[in-house]
């Protein structure tokens, strides 16, 4: 599997997603930085990490969304490459119009850090495919601006598509129809607040994150 991490100013957990991705499948893993305007040749994978790009100035992933990077990750989202958007990473998707809806403050306005409960809600995607009978899973939760929203008309259509790909069990920020990961309607970029990358070694507390590497390298 030829895969990349997006590296952005003010990204930090760029690192965590090079090393949970090397750990759970052991492919090596690329870095690129948000300036290139080229990626990788044949990737596989293209993971957009977590952190606070660009200091979070104006909108989480507003200014992230405008790299120079960003047209050839929508380049190759329309050839099918997997891409995997982490909590920040997921804000960019967002406004970068690779995932729809929105992520806004938490409704409690707190930033909140902690293991979190997941209810895998379409076990038939590429992102979730080995988890099997395991309706649930542990991942890191960590973000100020978590709180997912979508119109109705955006909501019903996501739903009766079946890209709502993890719920909470236990809503910790508000977000509509308790989502924690959605998909796109082709099946191949994903968006998740909680970390994946917290979450791929029993060391760590879960090792139900590196499943979901597992499932995109066995997709391949």
């Amino acid at each position: 599997m030829s895969a990349a991490v997006i590296v952005y100013p003010g990204s930090n957990c760029d690192r965590d997603c090079k090393v949970a991705v090397e750990r759970s499948t052991g492919e090596q893993v690329s870095m690129v930085w948000h300036d290139e305007t080229e990626l990788p040749a044949d990737l596989d994978l293209i993971v957009i990490p977590g952190g606070f790009s660009y200091g979070d100035y104006l909108r989480c992933g507003a200014m992230a969304a405008q790299s120079a990077i960003m047209p050839a990750i929508k380049k190759a989202a329309e050839q099918g490459v997997t891409i995997v958007g982490i909590c920040n990473g997921f804000q960019i998707l967002c406004e970068a119009g690779l995932l729809p809806g929105a992520l806004l403050r938490n409704q409690n306005l707190k930033y909140i850090c902690k293991p979190i409960s997941l209810q895998v809600a379409n076990p038939n995607t590429r992102f979730t495919k080995l988890y099997g009978e395991q309706s649930e899973v542990i991942m890191t939760q960590g973000n100020g601006d978590g709180n997912y929203f979508a119109d109705e008309e955006t909501l019903k259509r996501i739903e009766d598509n079946g890209q709502v790909v993890f719920r909470y069990v236990d809503n910790p920020n508000g977000s509509v129809n308790n989502i924690a990961g959605i998909m796109n309607e082709a099946g191949n970029v994903i968006g998740m607040m909680p970390h994946p990358d917290r979450a791929f070694e029993a060391e760590l507390g879960s090792a139900d994150g590196a499943t979901l590497f597992q499932s995109i390298y066995a997709s391949l």
